[in-house]
């Protein structure tokens, strides 16, 4: 058995040794150095070499230096080389830079290295570039600079329309937001800023039709702001702080429909304000219910406060305001006014909560007249009337 193995390996080497001497020098030698804009070595990149006049395609991976190195690839004259940072990319087609029309000779060939740093200096000064990409480079310069002087003129309207709301001056606010707008229709920012002037202005009107005017501006100029920052989220281009901003577009939206003597759509505003930003969820179903307060809806008001309970349980406020919801349903048999369910308990927590806050002696008086004890510690008994 030995004898007959060493026979088959003396074989397969005289074999090897009877190769043609062209065929090793059918392929040629590629290698390089990647390194990324920083100049650090792109470590487990991938090299791509695809050969536009057959198809051929090779695959090469760089090691810990950013190094790559392949003895079989066959000549040709036209090889695009592309560099992916990982095989990921390269599979999503994402370079990060290619060379195109390289020629691959027989045995070495000049090292090909993949330098970002060297090449984006070589792009910003245009090196390299043909007179089409060079003026396209130019004019996209123009662009830039034309943008960045359009948004410091829309930056300093917006300041100065903000500081004449601050000094009450709400025309010459919605003056210079209009003048904005002429410029630039698509910031939601200028949108929702024109509707707090709006809103401002309306506040201090006389006449009832121009108060009426000024609010539906205000309405209008709200659910323009909310258009353009929903469909700028829409198309994947959501910052941090969006969904919060967008909240309270709603919030302020559900305010000038409130005073606008639209209840429901107030409503519906607080609510989408809620369910988009739900860490401020509970000042707006509290401002939810303000208002059915105010329009005589109790039921549905303390439907509000308990939701705007639910998302911050410690919210003083929601307390009283749901007390005085429940008492206004309260009945009298005989002499004695008997509450629903749940009034004391309310205004309790709200004592609990704020013991000396604005509300705290109307809250015991309230508790005094259904003849429930009156507890600043939510289950201590501190003073009360007998039952």
């Amino acid at each position: 058995m030995k004898k007959h193995f060493a026979g088959f390996v003396f074989v397969v080497l005289m074999l090897g040794l009877c190769v043609p001497p062209g065929f090793s020098q059918a392929s040629g030698t590629v290698k390089g150095v990647c390194k990324d804009v920083q100049g650090n070595p792109i470590v487990d990149g991938v090299v791509v070499f695809v050969n536009q006049e057959n198809g051929q395609k090779y695959t090469l991976k760089t090691n810990k230096k950013g190094e790559y190195f392949s003895l079989g690839i066959s000549a040709g004259n036209n090889y695009t080389v592309t560099l992916y940072r990982t095989a990921d990319d390269a599979k999503a087609n994402k370079e990060l830079f290619h060379y195109a029309k390289v020629q691959i000779t027989l045995g070495d060939n000049t090292p090909l290295d993949f330098d970002l740093q060297k090449e984006q200096q070589k792009a910003a000064q245009g090196v390299g570039l043909t007179p089409e990409q060079i003026k396209e480079r130019q004019e996209a310069a123009e662009k830039v600079n034309k943008e960045n002087t359009t948004i410091k003129s829309l930056n300093e309207k917006i300041v100065a329309a903000n500081t004449a709301m601050k000094a009450g001056d709400f025309d010459t606010a919605i003056s210079t937001l209009t003048e904005a707008l002429q410029v630039d229709t698509t910031h939601d920012v200028i949108w929702a800023q024109l509707g707090d002037a709006y809103r401002g202005s309306a506040l201090k009107q006389t006449d009832p039709a121009e108060k009426t005017k000024r609010l539906q501006e205000a309405i209008t100029d709200y659910q323009k702001a909310i258009d353009i920052k929903q469909k700028a989220m829409d198309a994947g281009t959501k910052k941090p702080d969006d969904s919060g901003k967008l909240a309270e577009y709603y919030n302020h939206l559900g305010d000038v429909a409130a005073r606008a003597g639209k209840l429901d759509d107030a409503v519906k505003a607080y609510t989408q304000a809620a369910q988009i930003n739900p860490e401020g969820a509970a000042g707006y179903y509290y401002n939810a219910g303000a208002v059915l307060t105010n329009a005589g809806k109790v039921d549905d008001a303390i439907a509000a406060f308990d939701k705007c309970i639910a998302a911050d349980p410690n919210k003083a406020d929601a307390y009283y305001q749901k007390g005085v919801n429940l008492i206004g349903k309260a009945t009298l048999q005989g002499d004695k006014m008997v509450a629903p369910a749940g009034t004391a308990e309310a205004f309790q927590k709200y004592l609990a909560l704020q013991p000396t806050g604005q509300y705290a002696d109307v809250a015991k008086q309230m508790l005094t007249s259904i003849g429930a004890p009156v507890e600043t510690g939510f289950g201590t008994k501190k003073k009360g009337a007998k039952n």
